[in-house]
Protein backbone atom coordinates (compact mmCIF):
# COMPACT_ATOMS: atom_id res chain seq x y z
CA UNK A 1 0.00 0.00 0.00
CA UNK A 2 1.10 3.61 -1.07
CA UNK A 3 -0.09 6.31 1.56
CA UNK A 4 0.51 9.69 -0.52
CA UNK A 5 -0.08 13.53 0.91
CA UNK A 6 -0.35 16.01 -2.22
CA UNK A 7 0.21 19.20 -1.07
CA UNK A 8 -1.17 21.49 -3.42
CA UNK A 9 -2.90 18.80 -5.32
CA UNK A 10 -4.77 21.04 -7.59
CA UNK A 11 -1.66 21.74 -9.63
CA UNK A 12 -1.55 20.84 -12.96
CA UNK A 13 1.67 18.61 -12.66
CA UNK A 14 0.53 17.15 -9.20
CA UNK A 15 -2.41 15.72 -11.03
CA UNK A 16 -0.45 14.72 -13.61
CA UNK A 17 2.25 13.04 -10.46
CA UNK A 18 -1.29 11.60 -8.86
CA UNK A 19 -2.41 9.97 -12.06
CA UNK A 20 0.85 8.27 -12.80
CA UNK A 21 1.02 6.74 -9.50
CA UNK A 22 -2.28 4.83 -9.77
CA UNK A 23 -1.91 3.89 -13.70
CA UNK A 24 1.68 2.08 -12.56
CA UNK A 25 0.64 0.65 -9.50
CA UNK A 26 0.21 -3.35 -9.72
CA UNK A 27 -3.28 -2.77 -7.32
CA UNK A 28 -4.15 0.89 -7.70
CA UNK A 29 -7.07 -0.05 -5.39
CA UNK A 30 -3.76 -0.11 -2.40
CA UNK A 31 -3.20 3.55 -3.18
CA UNK A 32 -4.40 6.40 -0.68
CA UNK A 33 -4.26 9.79 -0.84
CA UNK A 34 -4.65 13.08 1.00
CA UNK A 35 -5.07 15.98 -1.24
CA UNK A 36 -4.60 19.43 0.41
CA UNK A 37 -4.81 22.71 -1.07
CA UNK A 38 -7.03 25.96 -1.39
CA UNK A 39 -9.73 25.42 -3.73
CA UNK A 40 -12.34 22.84 -2.39
CA UNK A 41 -14.05 22.35 -5.20
CA UNK A 42 -11.20 21.48 -7.69
CA UNK A 43 -9.39 19.28 -4.84
CA UNK A 44 -13.02 17.45 -4.97
CA UNK A 45 -12.73 16.84 -8.78
CA UNK A 46 -9.22 16.34 -8.51
CA UNK A 47 -10.50 13.38 -5.56
CA UNK A 48 -13.07 12.24 -7.94
CA UNK A 49 -10.71 11.49 -10.90
CA UNK A 50 -8.42 9.62 -8.91
CA UNK A 51 -11.06 7.55 -7.38
CA UNK A 52 -12.54 6.34 -10.91
CA UNK A 53 -9.13 6.08 -12.28
CA UNK A 54 -8.68 3.23 -9.18
CA UNK A 55 -7.23 4.58 -6.63
CA UNK A 56 -8.28 3.14 -3.39
CA UNK A 57 -9.04 6.70 -0.88
CA UNK A 58 -8.81 10.30 -2.18
CA UNK A 59 -9.96 12.60 0.84
CA UNK A 60 -9.26 16.14 0.70
CA UNK A 61 -8.14 18.96 3.44
CA UNK A 62 -8.62 22.37 2.70
CA UNK A 63 -6.05 24.90 3.40
CA UNK A 64 -4.08 28.00 2.42
CA UNK A 65 -0.51 27.32 3.09
CA UNK A 66 0.23 30.72 4.21
CA UNK A 67 -1.20 30.23 7.25
CA UNK A 68 1.50 29.10 8.81
CA UNK A 69 -0.09 27.72 11.82
CA UNK A 70 -2.55 25.42 10.04
CA UNK A 71 0.54 23.45 8.58
CA UNK A 72 0.65 21.03 11.18
CA UNK A 73 -2.75 20.27 11.50
CA UNK A 74 -2.17 19.10 7.71
CA UNK A 75 0.63 16.59 9.07
CA UNK A 76 -1.42 15.59 11.54
CA UNK A 77 -4.51 14.93 9.73
CA UNK A 78 -2.16 12.90 7.18
CA UNK A 79 -1.11 10.43 10.10
CA UNK A 80 -4.41 10.15 11.49
CA UNK A 81 -6.02 9.21 7.87
CA UNK A 82 -2.60 7.67 6.32
CA UNK A 83 -0.65 6.31 9.10
CA UNK A 84 3.13 5.64 7.69
CA UNK A 85 3.30 8.79 5.12
CA UNK A 86 4.92 7.55 2.32
CA UNK A 87 5.28 9.91 0.22
CA UNK A 88 4.95 13.68 0.89
CA UNK A 89 4.66 15.99 -2.45
CA UNK A 90 5.08 19.99 -2.21
CA UNK A 91 3.31 21.32 -5.50
CA UNK A 92 1.69 24.89 -4.63
CA UNK A 93 3.12 28.08 -5.66
CA UNK A 94 2.41 30.87 -7.60
CA UNK A 95 3.77 33.41 -10.43
CA UNK A 96 4.04 36.77 -10.05
CA UNK A 97 4.07 39.54 -12.90
CA UNK A 98 8.05 40.48 -12.46
CA UNK A 99 6.82 44.04 -13.19
CA UNK A 100 4.13 44.46 -10.59
CA UNK A 101 6.00 43.09 -7.87
CA UNK A 102 8.52 45.66 -8.61
CA UNK A 103 6.44 48.56 -8.44
CA UNK A 104 4.45 46.76 -5.22
CA UNK A 105 6.61 45.83 -2.28
CA UNK A 106 3.57 44.47 -0.54
CA UNK A 107 2.72 42.80 -3.28
CA UNK A 108 5.89 41.44 -3.45
CA UNK A 109 6.30 40.59 0.43
CA UNK A 110 2.98 38.49 -0.36
CA UNK A 111 4.15 36.86 -3.14
CA UNK A 112 7.72 35.86 -1.33
CA UNK A 113 5.61 34.26 2.01
CA UNK A 114 3.67 31.95 -0.42
CA UNK A 115 6.70 30.60 -2.41
CA UNK A 116 9.04 30.78 0.38
CA UNK A 117 8.62 31.14 3.87
CA UNK A 118 5.22 29.31 3.94
CA UNK A 119 7.22 26.77 1.84
CA UNK A 120 10.30 26.49 3.84
CA UNK A 121 8.32 26.15 7.02
CA UNK A 122 6.09 23.32 5.80
CA UNK A 123 9.61 21.77 4.79
CA UNK A 124 10.71 21.48 8.26
CA UNK A 125 7.46 20.53 9.42
CA UNK A 126 7.14 17.61 6.47
CA UNK A 127 10.98 16.11 7.48
CA UNK A 128 10.41 15.88 10.97
CA UNK A 129 7.25 13.77 10.44
CA UNK A 130 9.15 11.72 7.92
CA UNK A 131 12.43 11.78 10.45
CA UNK A 132 9.87 10.68 13.37
CA UNK A 133 8.73 7.61 11.29
CA UNK A 134 11.95 7.03 10.09
CA UNK A 135 10.79 6.05 6.01
CA UNK A 136 9.56 8.04 3.31
CA UNK A 137 10.38 10.13 0.28
CA UNK A 138 9.71 14.67 0.06
CA UNK A 139 9.60 15.47 -3.51
CA UNK A 140 9.01 19.22 -4.56
CA UNK A 141 8.46 21.35 -7.45
CA UNK A 142 10.58 23.88 -7.56
CA UNK A 143 11.81 25.68 -11.43
CA UNK A 144 14.92 26.15 -12.89
CA UNK A 145 14.05 30.06 -12.52
CA UNK A 146 15.61 29.11 -8.52
CA UNK A 147 19.30 28.43 -11.05
CA UNK A 148 19.94 32.29 -11.34
CA UNK A 149 18.33 35.16 -11.18
CA UNK A 150 17.08 36.56 -14.31
CA UNK A 151 15.92 40.07 -15.61
CA UNK A 152 12.27 39.09 -16.53
CA UNK A 153 11.42 36.24 -13.11
CA UNK A 154 13.89 37.03 -10.20
CA UNK A 155 11.68 37.46 -7.65
CA UNK A 156 10.51 34.31 -8.33
CA UNK A 157 13.16 32.91 -8.78
CA UNK A 158 14.92 34.10 -5.67
CA UNK A 159 11.78 32.26 -3.82
CA UNK A 160 12.81 28.98 -5.62
CA UNK A 161 16.23 29.26 -5.05
CA UNK A 162 15.36 29.70 -1.16
CA UNK A 163 13.47 26.40 -1.65
CA UNK A 164 16.03 24.43 -3.52
CA UNK A 165 18.87 25.41 -0.70
CA UNK A 166 16.56 24.23 1.99
CA UNK A 167 16.06 21.00 -0.26
CA UNK A 168 19.48 20.46 -0.53
CA UNK A 169 20.42 20.96 3.90
CA UNK A 170 16.98 18.47 4.19
CA UNK A 171 18.97 15.78 2.04
CA UNK A 172 21.99 15.75 4.09
CA UNK A 173 19.98 15.97 7.39
CA UNK A 174 17.68 13.09 6.35
CA UNK A 175 19.91 10.87 4.43
CA UNK A 176 21.00 8.89 7.31
CA UNK A 177 17.13 7.39 7.34
CA UNK A 178 17.23 6.47 4.04
CA UNK A 179 14.81 9.10 2.79
CA UNK A 180 15.06 10.69 -0.16
CA UNK A 181 14.27 13.98 -0.79
CA UNK A 182 13.78 15.35 -4.87
CA UNK A 183 13.75 18.45 -6.48
CA UNK A 184 11.58 18.46 -9.57
CA UNK A 185 12.62 21.26 -11.64
CA UNK A 186 10.72 22.11 -14.44
CA UNK A 187 10.99 24.54 -17.24
CA UNK A 188 7.88 26.74 -18.04
CA UNK A 189 4.57 23.93 -18.35
CA UNK A 190 1.60 24.36 -20.00
CA UNK A 191 -0.88 24.92 -16.99
CA UNK A 192 -3.30 27.40 -15.78
CA UNK A 193 -0.48 29.50 -13.57
CA UNK A 194 1.59 29.83 -16.96
CA UNK A 195 -1.74 30.78 -19.05
CA UNK A 196 -0.70 34.17 -19.84
CA UNK A 197 2.87 33.97 -20.47
CA UNK A 198 3.85 33.14 -24.44
CA UNK A 199 4.59 29.78 -25.06
CA UNK A 200 7.86 28.59 -26.58
CA UNK A 201 8.96 25.85 -28.18
CA UNK A 202 10.82 24.20 -24.91
CA UNK A 203 7.16 24.73 -23.11
CA UNK A 204 6.28 21.11 -21.86
CA UNK A 205 2.74 20.28 -21.12
CA UNK A 206 1.86 18.99 -17.79
CA UNK A 207 1.13 15.51 -18.59
CA UNK A 208 4.47 14.74 -19.81
CA UNK A 209 5.85 17.01 -16.76
CA UNK A 210 4.17 14.52 -14.54
CA UNK A 211 5.54 11.28 -15.99
CA UNK A 212 9.02 12.53 -15.86
CA UNK A 213 8.64 13.28 -12.39
CA UNK A 214 6.96 10.55 -11.34
CA UNK A 215 9.93 8.52 -12.70
CA UNK A 216 12.37 10.93 -10.78
CA UNK A 217 10.50 10.59 -7.00
CA UNK A 218 10.62 6.67 -7.92
CA UNK A 219 14.02 6.36 -8.20
CA UNK A 220 14.62 8.27 -5.24
CA UNK A 221 16.71 10.88 -7.72
CA UNK A 222 18.18 14.26 -5.92
CA UNK A 223 17.57 16.82 -9.05
CA UNK A 224 15.26 16.19 -11.58
CA UNK A 225 15.40 18.94 -14.54
CA UNK A 226 11.77 18.48 -16.25
CA UNK A 227 12.59 17.71 -19.23
CA UNK A 228 15.87 16.82 -18.80
CA UNK A 229 17.45 19.18 -21.59
CA UNK A 230 16.65 22.04 -18.96
CA UNK A 231 19.72 20.26 -17.13
CA UNK A 232 22.34 21.95 -19.96
CA UNK A 233 19.90 24.98 -20.74
CA UNK A 234 20.51 26.00 -16.95
CA UNK A 235 24.59 24.66 -16.52
CA UNK A 236 25.29 27.08 -19.68
CA UNK A 237 23.39 30.06 -17.80
CA UNK A 238 25.36 29.22 -15.03
CA UNK A 239 28.73 29.60 -16.54
CA UNK A 240 27.92 33.50 -18.43
CA UNK A 241 30.15 35.70 -16.30
CA UNK A 242 28.21 38.14 -14.43
CA UNK A 243 29.82 40.92 -16.35
CA UNK A 244 27.67 39.34 -19.51
CA UNK A 245 24.79 37.63 -17.69
CA UNK A 246 23.15 41.67 -16.82
CA UNK A 247 23.16 42.66 -20.04
CA UNK A 248 20.83 40.01 -21.15
CA UNK A 249 17.14 39.41 -20.59
CA UNK A 250 16.61 35.91 -20.64
CA UNK A 251 13.05 34.33 -20.91
CA UNK A 252 12.34 30.68 -19.80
Amino acid sequence: MQRILIAGASSGIAQAIARRFVAAAAQPGDLRFLLAGRDEARLTAVADDLRVRGAGEARTFVIDFADLGRQQALLDEARAQLGTVDLILVAWGSLPDQAAVERDPDLAARSWQENATATVAFLGRAATLLEAQRSGRLAVITSVAGDRGRRANYHYGAAKAAVIATLQGLRARLYPLGISVTDLRPGPVDTPMTASLKKGPLVCSAERSGRLSHAAIVRGRDIAYIPGYWRLIMTLVKLLPEGIFKRLNLAA
